[in-house]
C-alpha cells in the first residue's frame, strides 16, 4: 500500500506546525522546508482546517496554528480523512467490480483483514508521538 503524497504533506505539515516553539508556521515555510510548491501545501492546509486539525489567520500576523493538542490528533484518523481510495482491489468497489471470481475468492478478505491491522496501528498513535523529538526536528526543518 502506498499513501499519496497529498497525505504525506498533510503529515508533515502537521508535524511542522506542532514542532514551531509558540509560533505560527506559515504556508512558505512549510513548502519552502520540504521543497513542495506553496499551492499544495494550500491545498493540505484547506482541508486541515475544514476538519479542525489547524487553526488559519489571515493577514500580517497570520499564520498557521495548531487547533487541537497534538494528542489529540489521531494519525489513523489524518489518514483516513486524507486518503479518498482504500480500494486495494477491483472487488473492493462494488460498483463497478467485474471480477469474475469475486464470489469464491478469498483474497478480498485477506487483503481487507491487512487494511484493518494497518489501521489499528496507526490509530495507536497520535501526533504527539511524531514529535518526542521536537527539538531535532525543529533543527532538521530550521524551524525556529
Amino acid at each position: 500500500m502506498r499513501l499519496k503524497k497529498y497525505t504525506d504533506y498533510a503529515l508533515r505539515t502537521l508535524i511542522y506546525t506542532a514542532s514551531k516553539k509558540d509560533e505560527k508556521a506559515s504556508i512558505k515555510e512549510i513548502a519552502d522546508t520540504f521543497f513542495i510548491s506553496t499551492e499544495h501545501i494550500r491545498k493540505v492546509v484547506h482541508q486541515l482546517s475544514v476538519n479542525g486539525y489547524i487553526e488559519t489567520t489571515r493577514g500580517r500576523n497570520g499564520g498557521i496554528t495548531l487547533a487541537k493538542h497534538p494528542k489529540e490528533i489521531n494519525i489513523g484518523s489524518v489518514i483516513r480523512l486524507m486518503e479518498n481510495d482504500f480500494y486495494m482491489l477491483e472487488c473492493f468497489d462494488g460498483e463497478h467490480n467485474q471480477c469474475v471470481i469475486t464470489s469464491a475468492c478469498s483474497l478480498r478478505h485477506v487483503v481487507g483483514n491487512a487494511m484493518q491491522a494497518f489501521f489499528q496501528v496507526l490509530e495507536k498513535y497520535t501526533l504527539d508521538d511524531l514529535i518526542d523529538n521536537k527539538d531535532e526536528l525543529r533543527m532538521l526543518m530550521d524551524a525556529d
